[in-house]
């Protein structure tokens, strides 16, 4: 019997960064038992290029990454998601749509590198830094045994991962 494969969908208001890393680090790091996706409430259309800078120097995909809209999801026949995390503010606090399925749902809230404005470099950095917290957080999330979990221990360990920049981790 093989084992289950988790639809996990990341949600940006551009879905041009953080929500690009996120898809293509889990794509990676879940070796086969998580599908990524990322979107946004108001796609900006393009991917920033530090993103796909960074990702590609780490040796990710970046072949099928875009900007797209959330409403790619939303939709009867979309792929049924299993878990969704929003990773900006602005995107927390909006009326998202009704996902099918009402998969489980957590903030991971990182800081957006797209919105450093000075050199080359500490924009670099930003990405650098988004990226390892992304990381981390899909680290610990991949690692947990979510067959074994009912969904209350899974939304507390969820949000736990998600507190994470709050306490300093």
């Amino acid at each position: 019997m093989s084992e289950r494969i988790y639809n996990t969908l990341f949600l940006c208001t551009g879905n041009s960064a953080r929500s690009i890393l996120a898809e293509a680090i889990l794509n990676h790091a879940g070796k086969g038992r998580f599908r990524a996706f990322s979107a946004g409430s108001h796609p900006g259309g393009k991917v920033n290029p530090f993103a796909i800078e960074l990702l590609a120097k780490q040796g990710l995909s970046v072949s099928d990454l875009r900007s797209k809209s959330w409403d790619e999801f939303a939709v009867a026949g979309g792929p049924r998601m299993d878990f969704i995390f929003t990773v900006c503010d602005n995107a927390a606090g909006e009326v998202c749509p009704v996902w099918p399925g009402q998969p489980m749902s957590a903030h991971w809230g990182i800081e957006d590198p797209a919105a450093v404005e000075s050199s080359d470099q500490d924009k670099r950095r930003a990405f650098t830094k988004a990226f390892v917290e992304m990381s981390r957080r899909i680290s610990l999330f991949t690692s947990l045994p979510l067959a074994k979990l009912d969904a209350m221990a899974i939304k507390r360990e969820l949000d736990q991962i998600g507190r994470l920049r709050e306490k300093g981790e």
